[in-house]
């Protein structure tokens, strides 16, 4: 997931935080990891303009979005 610069990342000032953000690799839910298919339609979209083709990730891929967004503020 990385609508992050639409969602409130683009008011970071510090690069150290842009750059902890996007190594991020131990929060358990910060990742959401698609085929190469789905990539060119998710693009940098959360999960209310995209969600995974399987209906069964869309609340999984919904509440990923979320821990990481109230993680990261």
């Amino acid at each position: 997931m990385n609508d992050a610069p639409h969602t409130g990342a683009y008011d970071w000032a510090a690069a150290e935080r842009r750059q902890a953000y996007a190594n991020d690799l131990g929060a358990e839910r910060s990742l959401a990891a698609v085929t190469a298919k789905s990539n060119p339609s998710k693009s940098d979209q959360g999960p209310a303009a995209w969600l995974p083709p399987a209906d069964g990730a869309h609340c999984p891929y919904g509440a990923d979005c979320s821990s990481t967004k109230l993680l990261w503020a």
